[in-house]
Parts: structure tokens; C-alpha cells; sequence
């Protein structure tokens, strides 16, 4: 559907990409991963044809259409939800005005004979069929669905747009693109915005909906539920995986070991070479061998190792002053915003030293109680800090804040105080700013990098109290594991507000739960929690389903149609799983025959070292390609037995 072709894009003569090439087929959904500034949100934009490569190009059908949701957006319309979201619906806009006009048309004419009469006939069938194609019938429905299941109530729908947050206008776009129902969707980090239920929505609709999909995410369980194909952009280089994320992680750290080894081999088998060129080199008798021998070097094709981008973020919090048992006690706390009460009379009790997350959904609270135990917002009840407790903030907007003129070391030395503005490059070093690097504008850095500067701030001053609001936006998943794991060994307590399943997971031991005004605590971590909720909303299903049982034949029409076409895709999916595995059975043939053909020339005596090393790099390609066919197996066998 889509070729890249040669690709190579520049900035400050540094190449992000070098030459890369591969292809975008129909319905692919593809994972695009890196670390932060790898280049693809760079990637992204090329393909939305926002920006131009420096060589190469990206070869596109005249009539594909694109939908594009960025990490940041501007927006400054004035419409309310409901319309806003409407103009996703611009076609059948368009085709009801053609089918009105025609209609008119006729009502005027009296040459029923005519050939003309005739032709506005067929064309208001025509148009009245792609009305039909667009679902016109259903749009009002699909445009609920689909807010819903981004988080937003029926209330919503007729408020203006600019009364909500950035966060939920990123949601109202995002509803946009999907029900524009693209051939090619462009997801930048769609789950920043997103809390858990709409993550868990959203993945069931990327994984059912016609088109392809090119998404960055640090989200993996997200990844792992949508994508099945994984693309990794490092040092300039792609490298194409027809896997999900976690399966992709394996086989690269599989295919890079094998490289590892063979490279070994073959740089023993150099060495032995020269080795052995260099003592029979002026020796008569050895001549003939020796002559050989630097043959068979110049004739050898080098192996290389993929090369690896070893910088890593080293990050440890300052050890954590002593506090109070209690850190945060919560009795009867109520917050409202006039009328509309966000929080009422809640209570908590946070000891000293524990980990606990804050989810639900967005608007529910809990960045509004964290501003109360930041004491920014005034409130009726009770809220105790524990005795000397001093508190480590970062926000969810923390690196949105950041001054885009300054440069890096400016941006922490202007926050850093005593004898710590001594080690601001070690620190910068630390998060992956050493050298030159320190000196960026950070208007030019990327999201991660915005991120991990504004977590820096962190580390200035000790704190025993811990607030980190969305703090796995944006970063890398090494990033987000050297995160969790400096979390983890913090000796303070601390309070993670996310949406991350993957992040949360072996980081918490206690949940709470935001929704309808008040908190519920949770025990335990949050597949413990997820769990519970999974069943609890399928109860609510069942609930709304008993209630609202529908009464028309168009209804079940619809639903029977949504049936067939899950069935109809889950078979195409089958159909091209069950090519794969033949296709990986077939090429697993032709190596065996291969190494069974080496074998027998072995056992005849006709061996040297390009043979022996052809006949190991084929062993290894088998080990790879039989590990390969055992993931498509699996895959193949989950999708029959759904």
C-alpha cells in the first residue's frame, strides 16, 4: 500500500534515518518503538506529509486517506462536542446536499422520457447507495459509541469543547480520526490522555477496525493488544519484526546473541588464518596453502553486529529523611467547584514507606486531590501531612512548563541551590544529556527528553513524600523500567497517579480507586485491581443490556451485520495467520535440505572455513526461523480458538 523508499532525513547534518526502506500493506498494525529522539514522531509526520525528507521518498495511492493524531495539539474551535465531532462526517455531509439537490432537480423537470431525466435518476442512486455505504443511518449512534468509550457521559455532548481540558480535546480529536474510519491511521502516544477503561476501549476497536495503523506508544500491554508487527528505529537504522512488542523483544535480543557468536567464530577463524599465513609465508613447501589461505580473506564477507545505542538513564532518588508513621490522613474531605462536587467526604490513611497508585478516570479527582495535599486549592474537611514530610512533586504537565529558550544546564542550574550546582553535569550525564547535549535548547527537545529534564528536578532536594502525576508520559520504555525500579527502591512513600497497566504492575501494593466523588482502596497491586473491575463491568453490561434490550429489526439488523463483519475479519485473519505458518514450514524445509546437503559434503571430505561458516550461519538461521514458526503457531492456534 505504502512504499519507503531510500528514506534519509536530517537535522543539523546528524541523520535520524539513513537510508531505510520497507513497505506498509493494508491492515497492517504496525508498532513503530525507539528511545526518546530516536526520530518517530519524525516518522510519523513524514507519512501525515507534514514534513520532508532530505533524500527519498514515501509513495502513496493518489486516493489514500490519512488520519494523523499528534502528541500536542492547538486548538481553537468553537463549536460544542457534538459538532466538533460531526465534521468527521463531512462526506455524508456533502453526498445528503447532492442527494437533496438531485432530488429537487427532478421534482421540477417533466421530460420523463428523456436521457437526462434518466441520467439524475442514476446519479441520486448512486449517491443514495454511498449514503448507504457511509452508514449515514447510524452516524448518530456511532458518534456515541464512540465518545463513550473514550470516557466522555451523554451530557458532554452538548457542551463547548473549549470548557474542557487538553487531555479530553485530544480525546474529542482522536474521535474525529476514528470515525473518519481512515486507510491509514497515524497514532502519536494515543494513550497519554486516556485513562484505563478508555485504553482497554480503544484497543478493541484498533484491533477490529479496517484500517492500517502506524502508532508510537510506551504503553506495551497497549502495544501487545493492537500491533502485530514491530519496527524499531535505532542510530539511524530500522529493524522489521512481524511480531508484537514483547515477542519482538525476544527475537532481537535472540538475533543479536547469534550475531555475537558468530561474529566470535568468524574472528577466530581470521585469526587462525593469519595466524597461520604468517608463520608458512616464506616457506616454499606451504606456498600453494599459504596462497590459499589470503584467497579464501579477501574472499570472505565480514559480519558485523548490529550496532547498539548503549546509553541508559541512571536515575536514584536521594535517600528519604524520616517522617511521621502517617505521611497523608484524609477524614471527610469534600472539594466542589461551585456546584458540581468533584470529591465528597473521603478518607485515607497512607503509611510511611508505602507505594499506592490513584486511578479512574479523568475528571474524577485525582489530580484535585493532589493539588489539596499540595495545598493549592482550598477544601472542607480534613487533610494531616505527617510530621516533618517534605514532598517530591512532578505534574502532569511538568515539562509542558519548562522555558523553551533556555538550554539544559540553564533549565537545572536555575533550579538547583548549594552544593549541588557543583554535580549538575553529572546529573545531566546521568539522564542522558552529557556533552554536548547539555547545551540544547529545549525547545528542540523531544517529549521523552522534555520529560526526563523536568524529573531532574527531582533529584535536587531529599523528600520523603513522593507525588508523581502521569509520569511515564512520553518516555522510553527503558526509561519508564529504570523509573519503576528507582521508585521501587525508594526507602520514602510515594503516590503514583497512571494509567499504565505495565508500570503499575509489581510497583504497588495498594490502589485507589477515584469515580462518582469518592475513593474506594483497593488491596493489593493492579492486576488485582483490573480484575476485579473487569468483572464488576461486566455486570454494569449486563445491566444496561437487561434495560435497554432493543425492540426494532433494524437494531438487530445491525448488530447481525457488526457480527458477520467480526467474523469475516477474524476469518481473514486466520487465512493470512495460516499463510505465515506455511510460509515459515516451507523456508524451514529448504534450510534443513540445505544443511543436509552441507552434511553430506562434509562426510565426502570437501570442507574449508567459508563452508564450515556458511554451514553455522545456516544452523543458526533454522534455530531462528523454528522459533519464528512456534510463535506464528501460537498466534495461529489463540485466533482459532477465539
Amino acid at each position: 500500500m505504502i512504499a519507503v523508499e531510500q528514506l534519509t532525513m536530517e537535522f543539523g547534518g546528524r541523520p535520524l534515518f539513513d537510508s531505510i526502506s520497507f513497505l506498509v500493506n493494508a491492515k497492517d498494525r504496525i508498532a513503530l518503538v525507539g528511545k526518546n529522539g530516536a526520530g518517530k514522531t519524525t516518522l510519523l509526520r513524514l507519512f501525515a506529509g507534514l514534513q520532508q525528507p532530505t533524500h527519498g521518498q514515501i509513495v502513496k495511492p493518489k486516493d489514500l486517506t490519512i488520519g494523523y493524531l499528534p502528541q500536542h495539539l492547538l486548538l481553537t474551535d468553537q463549536r460544542t462536542v457534538q459538532q466538533e465531532v460531526e465534521l468527521a462526517f463531512d462526506d455524508i455531509r456533502q453526498t445528503e446536499a447532492a442527494i437533496e439537490r438531485l432530488s429537487a432537480e427532478l421534482a421540477e423537470r417533466t421530460d420523463y422520457e428523456s436521457d437526462d431525466y434518466q441520467h439524475i435518476i442514476d446519479k441520486l442512486a448512486h449517491e443514495n447507495e454511498r449514503l448507504q455505504l457511509f452508514g449515514a443511518a447510524n452516524m448518530q449512534a456511532e458518534i456515541e459509541k464512540t465518545l463513550l468509550g473514550l470516557g466522555f457521559e451523554r451530557t458532554d455532548l452538548g457542551r463547548q469543547t473549549s470548557e474542557f481540558s487538553g487531555g479530553w480535546r485530544m480525546r474529542i480529536e482522536l474521535a474525529k480520526i476514528l470515525l473518519k474510519r481512515p486507510d491509514l491511521l497515524l497514532l502519536d502516544e494515543p494513550t497519554n490522555h486516556l485513562d484505563i477503561e478508555s485504553i482497554q476501549w480503544l484497543e478493541n476497536f484498533l484491533a477490529t477496525c479496517g484500517s492500517a495503523v502506524l502508532l508510537v506508544s510506551h504503553d506495551r500491554a497497549f502495544l501487545d493488544a493492537v500491533t502485530s508487527r514491530t519496527i524499531e528505529i535505532s542510530l539511524g537504522k530500522i529493524y522489521d519484526y512481524k511480531v508484537s512488542y514483547t515477542k519482538y523483544k525476544e527475537l532481537r535480543a535472540e538475533r543479536r546473541e547469534q550475531q555475537l557468536r558468530a561474529y566470535e567464530n568468524q574472528q577466530k577463524m581470521i585469526a587462525d588464518t593469519e595466524d597461520f599465513i604468517e608463520r608458512f609465508r616464506y616457506k616454499a613447501t606451504k606456498a600453494v596453502q599459504v596462497q590459499s589461505r589470503i584467497k579464501q580473506l579477501e574472499k570472505l564477507q565480514r559480519l558485523e553486529v548490529d550496532e547498539e545505542d548503549t546509553a541508559r538513564l541512571h536515575l536514584k532518588f536521594p535517600p528519604a529523611p524520616h517522617s511521621g508513621v502517617l505521611p497523608i490522613f484524609v477524614e471527610h474531605l469534600t472539594k466542589a467547584y461551585g456546584d458540581h462536587i468533584v470529591l465528597n467526604d473521603i478518607a485515607m490513611e497512607i503509611k510511611r514507606g508505602e507505594k499506592v497508585a490513584f486511578v479512574g478516570k479523568n475528571g474524577e479527582g485525582k489530580s484535585t486531590l493532589v493539588k489539596c495535599i499540595m495545598g493549592e486549592i482550598p477544601f472542607s474537611g480534613t487533610l494531616k501531612l505527617g510530621h516533618q514530610v517534605k514532598i517530591g512533586y512532578f505534574a502532569q504537565n511538568q515539562a509542558s512548563l519548562l522555558d523553551e529558550n533556555k538550554t539544559v544546564f540553564q533549565t537545572i542550574d536555575d533550579a538547583a541551590v548549594g552544593d549541588i550546582r557543583t554535580k549538575i553535569r553529572d546529573i545531566l550525564g546521568a539522564f542522558m544529556f552529557g556533552g554536548e547535549a547539555g547545551d540544547k535548547k529545549v525547545k528542540v527537545l523531544s517529549g521523552g527528553e522534555r520529560s526526563r529534564l523536568a524529573m531532574i528536578r527531582l533529584l535536587l532536594e531529599p523528600v520523603n513524600l513522593l507525588i508523581l502525576d502521569e509520569p511515564t508520559n512520553h518516555l522510553d520504555m527503558a526509561s519508564k523500567d529504570v523509573l519503576k525500579e528507582a521508585i521501587r527502591a525508594f526507602d520514602g512513600t510515594a503516590i503514583v497517579v497512571s494509567h499504565d497497566r505495565e508500570f503499575l504492575d509489581g510497583l504497588v501494593e495498594k490502589v485507589y480507586e477515584f469515580g462518582h466523588q469518592r475513593v474506594r482502596e483497593h488491596l493489593g497491586g493492579i492486576r488485582d485491581f483490573l480484575q476485579y473491575k473487569k468483572m464488576q463491568n461486566l455486570q454494569e453490561l449486563e445491566i444496561v443490556q437487561n434495560s435497554n434490550k432493543p425492540t426494532t429489526n433494524s437494531t438487530a439488523v445491525s448488530d447481525n451485520k457488526q457480527n458477520y463483519e467480526l467474523q469475516k475479519e477474524q476469518a481473514r485473519q486466520i487465512r493470512k495467520q495460516e499463510k505465515l505458518v506455511a510460509e515459515a514450514e516451507n523456508e524451514i524445509t529448504q534450510l534443513e535440505q540445505q544443511i543436509a546437503d552441507m552434511e553430506t559434503q562434509f562426510a565426502a571430505g570437501q570442507s574449508d572455513a567459508q563452508s564450515v561458516e556458511n554451514y553455522q550461519r545456516t544452523k543458526h538461521a533454522l534455530e531462528q526461523k523454528m522459533y519464528e514458526w512456534e510463535l506464528l503457531t501460537e498466534t495461529l492456534e489463540q485466533l482459532k480458538a477465539q
